[in-house]
């Protein structure tokens, strides 16, 4: 029995041990996956588009020209010239890119504007210059046509080139030669006031028509006013 032990033990010592398995190696990281879109596509410049973005596997995502980016999100943009945006997504797998372009269209130019018609001195000498008028029997200037006079110096002295002519008139009460020296002191009394105010004498030439001329024909106080005036006219002659 002694003997059959002794070779018991002798046997399960010689036993060979077992080793464990070597367990499988973990699978290395994915790549980041991204996608990016813009919508529209195309957009007028002042316009602006949306670019929209996804990844997984990523830790962290940057577009050129936004920086540093929410992993997914959306954002809108509006460059002034076509523009190729481009994304990065970063993660322990690596690094991958995703791009989406925008094109901006230039608007087309304004047509050209249509070049305004010359206005000549003649046209507007007859739209800025006004008449002055006297009371009866008189060649002073009354007190409210001095406004007229001011106005009419502030365009002659800034169109120093223009000449013209101050028409006297009368009504027709009185003589043919009384009207006309009258005629010719109400044209003279213009004449003064605007070279005072600053006119050049050279623009100014007078001439007395006295009741010869006159600008209503009815015998009426109304139309004798009309007929009592200096009449500027365009041009000497």
């Amino acid at each position: 029995m002694v003997l059959a032990l002794a070779t018991i033990v002798i046997v399960g010592g010689c036993k060979k041990k077992q080793v464990p398995p070597t367990p499988p190696a973990a699978p290395p990281p994915a790549q980041p996956k991204a996608t990016l879109s813009v919508s529209p596509e195309s957009i007028d410049r002042g316009g602006s588009a949306t670019l929209t973005w996804s990844t997984t596997d990523a830790t962290s995502v940057s577009i050129d020209g936004l920086g540093t980016v929410d992993l997914n999100g959306s954002q809108k943009v509006s460059p002034t010239v076509s523009t190729t945006y481009r994304l990065t997504a970063q993660g322990p797998g690596g690094s991958t890119d995703a791009t989406a372009r925008l094109t901006v269209v230039e608007p087309p130019p304004p047509p050209p504007q249509a070049k305004a018609p010359e206005v000549g001195e003649d046209v507007l000498f007859a739209q800025s210059i006004k008449d002055i008028y006297f009371d009866y029997d008189r060649y002073d200037l009354r007190s409210e046509d001095q406004a007229v006079i001011d106005a009419n110096a502030a365009f002659l002295k800034s169109h120093p080139s223009i000449r013209f002519t101050i028409e006297g008139h009368c009504d027709e009460r009185g003589s043919t030669d009384y009207n006309l020296a009258l005629g010719d002191n109400r044209a003279n009394a213009a004449r003064s006031a605007l070279i005072h105010a600053g006119v050049s004498g050279d623009q100014i030439k007078v001439i007395s028509f006295g009741k010869e001329k006159p600008f209503c024909s009815e015998s009426t106080e109304a139309c004798w006013q009309q007929n009592r005036r200096d009449h500027f006219v365009y041009g000497q002659k």
